[in-house]
């Protein structure tokens, strides 16, 4: 039997249906979400409960004339279907497919920006705004931005501006967790009913003009029946905040009757000045796993339909595992310590140091420039505050780094999980560039661990220093399982295999492929010493030394970009000794954007795997040797 969804190309297809056949389009679509995602792993929860939210929006809205501006993405996989996508769904986050996100490259008429990093949406929606009315064009600008994003200090700052513009825009508040929408009762709904209408919205603008002609008093009049209207609103619905910033409140709205949705929309859609549409959804609507364990599916692995069952495990300890492990094990002999973190709770392993210090564990929310000038003032105050961020997410707090913690030269721990190549979730989600933008900073030491273990060491002795640590670690495990040979000392490296013709000097996680590439290159008669330099700031200079008249050949490895990285940091040292006859040879990622796929597809594709690193050092090192 042919599926409604299946003749929708384009928004234009989705209007022609009707009204009472777009319930049926959604049940589709979320048959379709969920048995792609079961295998190809993404964000679930978020993208069914914003089902029937995206159908209203392009059912009412002229897209692609119209332009939606999506905060994060994780609510956008309806949006990809039904904007010619459905045929390549299948390929979700997969190399070369659909990215999880919404991308400006695969699809510039409706996806405006590629988005992946919380609370910019109301921003460059405000931008497009402005824009629009500078060259005279008259389409719509909505945004649709979550309840978790919109407590982003930008998203605040956006709808300040927007709201003092008096431009028009609209914004639609998706809360899927309740957290503002205390009152949804009978009242609200039918003063909702009331605002919203056509008729009542003009008797509204007929009233403030008449009341503003009248002399002397018309201002005061006007300005009575505002109050009195904001009283009513504030008496029965939760938006006197958004009142107050300027913009039209309307709401809270149940998010999955589209009906309901089409005829607010269709009754909001031709006012001209800043419109907030407060509507409520449930995170993972129509899958029962989901909802009932909407933590487990925002950002979910394959998994069983039937019993909502992951189906990859973990088969070595992980870098997250091994943190959270020490972070608690710490937390046990050290009243000080304290956990800090930023919407990431489950994905930094900080669960059980929270459940066993819930009075020294602190979640800020999407909030990481807050998340880093908040641990400096808990440095400040005699707590070892580690703050655990992603290191995508690290950059949203890059002034706090640089002015509040290490200008103060505070001992605030900063501990990068999913640095490196992420995978699936693309180029909003790699951390391939910390390492450039955070070694250069004065008083900062910065570590990367070979193996959990070597974390677990790391962080103990981090939290030992003076000033500002950050350990970098990528996600999921390593193949190199090995206990640190030596105690971790500041500066200092590990010798993992001795040899004469040239040293692999590599950084963290790569540790495993070096020495992997080492293997390969004994085999064509080509001794190779391999090093975990463990440090990238300071780094182990007296060991540079070293293995410059040792060998006169260094490869460096990393799992971030070159430009600025920590094969560059080599070279400035280098330099700066005034060596010469060394032969440098700095292998890691291009200045480029990394696309999604699986982390072995992308190694392979950038020839970071020990076959392509060996014939590198082959052809561009020893054959010029």
């Amino acid at each position: 039997m042919a599926r409604i969804i299946d003749n929708i190309n384009t928004p234009d297809d989705l209007r022609k249906l009707m009204i009472s056949e777009l319930p049926l389009a959604a049940s589709e679509i979320r048959k379709e979400m969920i048995d792609t995602v079961s295998k190809t792993g993404g964000h679930l929860a978020s993208s069914l409960g914003a089902i029937e939210l995206t159908i209203a929006l392009h059912y009412v809205f002229n897209t692609p004339k119209d332009s939606i501006v999506w905060d994060v993405g994780h609510q956008t996989y309806a949006h990809k279907m039904l904007t010619g996508r459905l045929n390549k769904f299948s390929t979700l986050r997969q190399l070369g497919g659909l990215s999880g996100f919404p991308n400006k490259d695969e699809s510039p008429l409706y996806d405006i920006f590629t988005s992946g990093h919380s609370s910019t949406s109301i921003s460059t929606a405000l931008g497009l705004v402005v824009g629009r009315d500078l060259k005279g064009a008259d389409n719509k600008v909505i945004v649709v931005i979550g309840d978790a994003a919109l407590a982003g200090g930008m998203a605040f700052e956006a709808l300040n501006h927007a709201g003092h513009a008096k431009k028009d825009i609209i914004v639609v508040l998706n809360d899927n967790e309740l957290s503002i929408s205390h009152s949804v009762g009978a009242l609200s709904r039918y003063l909702n009913r009331i605002l919203t209408t056509p008729s009542y919205n003009k008797i509204r603008l007929d009233v403030e003009r008449v009341l503003k002609r009248i002399p002397r008093f018309g201002f005061r009049a006007y300005r009575a029946a505002r109050k009195l209207e904001e009283g009513l609103k504030n008496l029965l619905i939760p938006g006197m905040l958004f009142e107050e910033m300027g913009f039209r409140y309307f709401g809270p709205i149940d998010g999955h009757n589209i009906a309901l949705l089409v005829s607010t929309f269709r009754n909001l859609k031709n006012l001209k000045e800043p419109i907030l549409i407060h509507v409520v959804t449930k995170k993972g609507k129509g899958y029962i796993h989901a909802e009932a364990r909407p933590g487990d599916f925002h950002g979910t692995a394959p998994f069983d339909i039937e019993t909502g069952e992951k189906l990859e495990k973990a088969s070595a300890p992980t870098f997250t595992e091994a943190f959270g492990e020490k972070m608690t094990e710490l937390g046990a002999n050290d009243p000080k310590i304290v956990g800090v973190t930023a919407a990431m709770l489950d994905g930094t392993g900080l669960n059980g140091f929270a459940k066993a210090f819930p009075g020294r564990f602190f979640d800020v929310g999407i909030a990481e420039e807050h998340a880093v000038g908040f641990s400096a003032g808990l440095a400040r105050s005699g707590a070892k505050p580690v703050t655990a961020i992603y290191s995508t997410f690290l950059q949203r707090g890059y002034d706090q780094i640089i002015h509040d913690v290490c200008l103060q030269d505070l001992p605030v721990v900063f501990c990068l999980d999913r640095a490196g190549l992420v995978g699936e979730d693309g180029p909003t989600h790699h951390g391939v560039f910390d390492i450039p933008f955070l070694r250069h900073l004065p008083n900062l030491t910065f570590m990367a661990p070979a193996s959990p273990e070597e974390l677990k060491s790391m962080l103990e002795f981090a939290l030992s220093c003076p000033g500002p640590v950050a350990i970098r670690y990528p996600k999921g495990a390593t193949a190199l399982l090995h206990k640190p040979s030596l105690p971790i000392r500041e500066g200092k490296s590990e010798i993992l295999k001795t040899g004469k013709r040239l040293a692999i000097l590599s950084i963290g996680s790569m540790a495993k492929i070096a020495l992997d590439t080492a293997v390969l290159l004994s085999k064509k008669g080509i001794d190779c010493a391999v090093i975990n330099a463990r440090f990238i700031k300071p780094l182990d200079e007296e060991m540079i030394l070293k293995l410059c008249d040792d060998t006169k050949a260094i490869v460096t490895l990393e799992d971030g970009v070159l430009e600025g990285g920590f094969g560059s940091a080599v070279l400035e040292f280098i330099e700066k000794s005034a060596l010469r006859g060394v032969k440098v040879k700095r292998i890691g990622l291009p200045d480029k954007f990394i696309e999604h796929g699986k982390r072995t597809e992308l190694f392979l594709k950038y020839n970071l795997t020990p076959d392509a690193i060996c014939d590198v050092i082959i052809k561009e090192v020893i054959g010029k040797g």
